[in-house]
Formats: structure tokens, sequence, C-alpha cells
């Protein structure tokens, strides 16, 4: 039976577990064999945007270059695993309708708490006005109204998180095999 292929959102603040969450749920994806690839939007930036900004348009369009790539993978059969601040939710909606093979995911924790987990220094540096449009203090999140799971890292484990987003792709027929997480 051929793999179907996925494009599973992580969205959420800076700190707040997208790519803690994103490389568990690759690990177990990998241990069970499950075509597979992440699209980690601090590495895009570095690669496949680099020179785009942080204005929204800049954002918007490193959004759809990240949709782009992951549709493509979609399509082949791949699990995509996408973890990408995604501020904008129009944008996100955009990529959504594109891609339709679609899970988004809410990383949820609470503004303080991603700035205690931030080890960068990019909420203190954003905060004394060092970062402009830094999303969460001088730029906007826009929370997804309707996420297929939503993680509270501030309320759950690691596990709990990884458990919900593996069974939410089960039910939605993405995973080709029951397997027990």
């Amino acid at each position: 039976m051929k793999q179907r292929g996925v494009t599973v959102w992580f969205t959420g603040l800076s700190g707040a577990g997208k790519t803690t969450i994103t490389q568990a749920i690759e690990k177990k994806l990998r241990e069970h064999d499950y075509p597979v690839e992440i699209l980690d939007g601090d590495i895009v930036r570095e690669n496949l945007t680099k020179g785009l900004g942080f204005s929204k348009e800049d954002r918007d369009e490193n959004i759809r270059r990240i949709g782009f790539v992951a549709n493509l993978l979609t399509r082949h059969g791949v699990i995509v695993l996408v973890s990408a601040i995604s501020p904008y939710r129009e944008i996100r909606e955009e990529v959504k309708a594109r891609i339709g093979d679609f899970v988004e995911v809410f990383v949820n924790a609470p503004l303080a708490v991603c700035e205690d987990r931030d080890v960068k220094g990019l909420y203190k540096k954003a905060r004394s006005g060092e970062i402009k449009a830094f999303t969460g203090i001088s730029d906007p999140y826009e929370p997804p109204l309707n996420p297929e799971v939503e993680c509270r890292t501030d309320l759950e484990t690691l596990d709990e998180s990884v458990k919900k987003v593996w069974q939410t792709l089960e039910e939605m027929g993405y995973l080709r095999k029951p397997v027990s997480v």
C-alpha cells in the first residue's frame, strides 16, 4: 500500500516547543520506516529564503516558499513536518488550501513560558528594541482558530504532545499501519 503524503504544520511562538515535538515525531516515524522530511523555519531561512526580512510581506513569502516545498514532498508520499512560527493566520490558511493533505498543530505555550525557555536571548533583545518586529513582542501572532491538534507544552509532557499528533495522523488515515506510541 502506497504511503499517503501529508504536511504536518507546527505553528507557535518562538520557544513554544515546535522543533522539539517535530524532532520527536520524526524519530518515531523513521523508527517505523515512514518517509519523512523536516522543514525547519530557521534552517529554511538560512538556505531557501535567505535575503527575506521580517516584514509581513517577507514573512508571507517565506511561508509560501516553505508551503511550495512541502506540497511537492506531500504529493510524493512524504510526511512533511514543518516547524515554523508562521505568525499570520491568512497565509497558513492559503498554504493549507493549496496542499490539501494538511494537519495544523498549534504548539501553544504562554509568552512568559516561551521567554523563560529562550536560550538564544531573542525575547530579551526584542524587549530592549535590538530586534524589531519580533513575533509575540512587537509583531503579532495569530493563533489558529481550528487546529487539528493543540499541544499545550506548558501543561503536558513531550510524550503526551507526540501521542496527540500521532493519534491524529492515525485517525485521519495518514499512517498506513497502527503503531502504539
